[in-house]
């Protein structure tokens, strides 16, 4: 007799075969889409990197035309303007076209030695530009234009800020602001700002201290472009403070004051030389004169300094004789106020003539040996009233004061100077801690001359 299979083991067999077909369809759909996704995804690869390629194409194509590498250098002294392009490599042929352009914008032959010079190349070392610094605000810019070039002049971008430096005086004021950071003419304008006071030949002492608030003007790349205007100056020479806060004289000139109020400028200045030289034969009334071999009186002061040295006049006046003049070989005689006259000997050579007006602090002749003389030397003399005076000993006077009606000018002025200035020994931008010790001891008004 025939047996049969129970219904329920048939049931669950048939059941078993469609759960093992669902699972290998939802497994061969898994495994699509996996292959669907990761096809989709090298796709999306490729095409990154198809587009990272593209933009590797641009950016190489964009440095090799727009990147400009530049190396900076001085213009040399005794150097044509083609023979400066001839060294940086540009063809005879090529610096004539590079000339006749720059010609069209700017006369070449103002081209100074010691001017900043620039050549602009490629990464391809092709040439892009030539740049020439004309002033602190104008350059001469060549540029290639097909096979000719293109010039213009252009301004250049700058800021001013007003900023603190500091130093120390270890040997001379030249060292001490290039310590500090600086460019030399820094040194000059300090020269200049204590002139009537300081001789800085003689007086620097080793530990002296400058302090100085002074506009800046700085390019895009933050380089120091010039100097402006000194706000504020403090020289402490062997412990005593000397300090000056720029205003205006009466006229509405720039003019230097003290934090008092007082006036900087005297009738005359410390020295004929900006920095004055060692003296080497004082004032006196029996010297033993080296070629006459002789006593007699020297009614001046020799000061030795190399020939060529620039000499100055100490105050403002009119040149009443100005030629060569026997022992005194060549001398200028200048004929201030108030009965006083100067004179200027052994010069090499004379820079003013007879009648002249000259101002206080202009350069009238050079150092020299001419006369009686057994070296390069100035041989300086005061007088006054036909009295020759011992200019070491003289004292001079200063000139007016900042007046009652500018007082309140003056002090906002000084204020806003003298909290900018930075403590010694460092250099500081737009430092706003006031130094106690600059403050004035009289800040409510003037004092008396």
């Amino acid at each position: 007799m025939l047996q049969r299979r129970p219904f329920c083991a048939g049931a669950a067999g048939g059941m078993f075969r469609i759960i093992k077909i669902c699972v290998l369809i939802v497994l061969v759909a898994a495994g699509a889409a996996i292959a669907w996704y990761s096809f989709d995804q090298r796709s999306a690869s490729d095409r990154n990197f198809a587009d990272e390629v593209q933009r590797a194409r641009v950016e190489a194509h964009r440095i090799q035309s727009d990147v400009v590498f530049y190396t900076a250098s001085v213009v040399p002294s005794r150097q044509s303007f083609a023979a400066l392009l001839g060294s940086i490599g540009i063809s005879p042929s090529a610096a004539g076209r590079a000339i006749a352009s720059a010609q069209r914008v700017f006369d070449l032959r103002h081209v100074r030695a010691g001017n900043r010079f620039s050549v602009g190349r490629s990464v391809m070392g092709e040439l892009r530009e030539i740049r020439y610094s004309i002033d602190a605000d104008h350059m001469l810019r060549i540029a290639p234009d097909g096979a000719d070039f293109h010039s213009d002049i252009a301004t250049i971008p700058s800021s001013t800020e007003e900023t603190g430096v500091a130093g120390e005086i270890r040997g001379s004021l030249f060292e001490g602001v290039t310590n500090a950071g600086e460019k030399p003419e820094l040194a000059m304008r300090l020269a200049e700002i204590f002139g009537w006071d300081l001789d800085f030949y003689t007086d620097p002492r080793p530990g002296d201290t400058f302090r100085v608030v002074v506009e800046k003007k700085k390019l895009s790349t933050g380089e120091l472009a010039s100097y402006g205007k000194i706000l504020a100056a403090e020289y402490v020479n062997h412990g005593h403070a000397y300090r000056a806060v720029l205003f205006h004289d009466p006229a509405g000139n720039p003019a230097y004051y003290t934090p008092d109020g007082k006036s900087m400028k005297k009738a005359f200045l410390h020295s004929p030389l900006k920095f004055a030289a060692p003296i080497t034969s004082h004032f006196s009334n029996a010297r033993f004169h080296p070629i006459l071999k002789e006593y007699r009186p020297h009614l001046g002061i020799d000061y030795g300094a190399p020939s060529g040295t620039p000499v100055q006049t100490i105050g403002d006046g009119k040149v009443i004789f100005a030629g060569p003049k026997g022992g005194a070989g060549n001398l200028i005689q200048i004929k201030h106020t108030n009965g006083y006259e100067t004179y200027y000997m052994h010069l090499s050579r004379i820079l003013v003539r007879t009648g002249q007006r000259v101002e206080q602090g202009e350069r009238i002749g050079l150092v020299g040996m001419t006369g009686l003389a057994t070296g390069p030397h100035l041989d300086f003399r005061i007088e006054n009233h036909g009295q020759f005076l011992n200019f070491e000993h003289l004292p001079l006077p200063p000139s007016d004061p900042v007046t009652k009606s500018d007082w309140a000018a003056f002090a906002t002025a000084r204020d806003h100077a003298v909290n900018l200035f930075p403590v010694p020994g460092t250099v500081v931008a737009q430092n706003p801690t006031a130094a106690s010790s600059a403050a004035p001891k009289n800040p409510s008004g003037p004092t008396n001359p």
